[in-house]
């Protein structure tokens, strides 16, 4: 693009650099491409209206412009019943957030994780988000790195974190362990295990394997919702039957009958709502309920949030 501006804000936390990136549009990783010098700035200064002026300050909150009780009635249909089907996260992102007010942070890099910065009733909040359009929405290791960078941004700054949940687990193969995948997303998980700020997860579908036990500290007081479309456990059914009940499918009359039956038995056994009956998820809601729910989240995490410099242990 001719023309196009390159801007680099920079803050300075606790001995940690972060730094927000507008680049032309043939740059190999695009944060956001704007036409002029006065718009670089202009998408700088919104950036910078997400943060305190210091580590030792609360992010302000911005004059609420938007119904904290809207409801997306499209919202009930977003996610598809195939689950081999994908979805606009982005979408579901804006329809939950105050209107226009999400700024993604690094789309074109670990594609499979979505962040970015919104509002939520004026009150700033840290927004991660799987892509299912990127490997299913499973970790790659820059999918690991960029979740690192951006929860201990998060963490540094004092913003709640909105994690609306979609992780089939990490990317496998050998590119994968040439990319030293699992290492990265140790990190990953680490990050999230020692961050302090408060945390909402909204499972929308997929949590899966090491990666999708990172989706919260289970450790901590947390807030956890699932939409009914929330689909869970240790690995997907999908190549497990046949691998696990191989004998059983050999021996049977009908194999394709028998791996019906045992996928039904599967199925009824990791319904969603099995574990909200033995309260293993907070309570399964209404996706339309979602902003509502969200809004409240913030509201009662901005008294909590805590200032000064941040603290974090050892990581792999």
């Amino acid at each position: 693009m001719k023309g196009a501006a390159t801007i680099t804000a920079t803050y300075i936390a606790h001995g940690t650099k972060f730094r927000v990136l507008i680049r032309p549009a043939n740059a190999k990783r695009l944060t956001r491409v704007v036409d002029t010098e006065q718009d670089a700035f202009a998408r700088a200064r919104a950036f910078l209206s997400y943060l305190p002026r210091s580590v030792d300050d609360a992010p302000p909150r911005g004059e609420p412009t938007d119904d904290p009780e809207r409801r997306e009635g499209w919202l009930i249909d977003a996610i598809p019943r195939d689950a081999r089907q994908v979805y606009k996260v982005r979408d579901i992102i804006d329809a939950v957030v105050d209107r226009d007010s999400f700024l993604e942070i690094g789309r074109g890099y670990g594609r499979s994780a979505v962040t970015g910065l919104a509002r939520l009733d004026g009150w700033p909040v840290a927004v991660l988000a799987g892509d299912p359009y990127f490997y299913g929405a499973g970790w790659t290791a820059d999918a690991s790195q960029k979740v690192t960078r951006f929860v201990d941004l998060a963490d540094t700054f004092h913003l709640p974190v909105v994690h609306l949940v979609d992780n089939p687990g990490f990317v496998i193969g050998v590119d994968a362990e040439r990319a030293a995948t699992i290492r990265h997303g140790a990190r990953a998980l680490a990050a999230i295990y020692q961050a302090q700020v408060p945390w909402c997860s909204v499972i929308l579908r997929k949590v899966y394997g090491v990666a999708g036990a990172a989706h919260q500290n289970a450790a901590r007081l947390k807030y956890r919702f699932a939409w009914p479309s929330g689909d869970w456990g240790s690995l997907p059914l999908a190549g497990g039957i046949e691998a696990a009940y191989k004998a059983q499918l050999e021996a049977a009359d009908d194999p394709d009958a028998e791996r019906a039956e045992i996928e039904r038995r599967l199925d009824a056994a990791r319904s969603p709502f099995r574990t909200a009956e033995v309260f293993m998820i907070e309570e399964i809601v209404d996706p339309r309920d979602t902003r509502p729910l969200l809004c409240e989240f913030a509201n009662l995490a901005a008294p909590v949030r805590g200032t000064g410099p941040t603290a974090r242990g050892a990581r792999p």
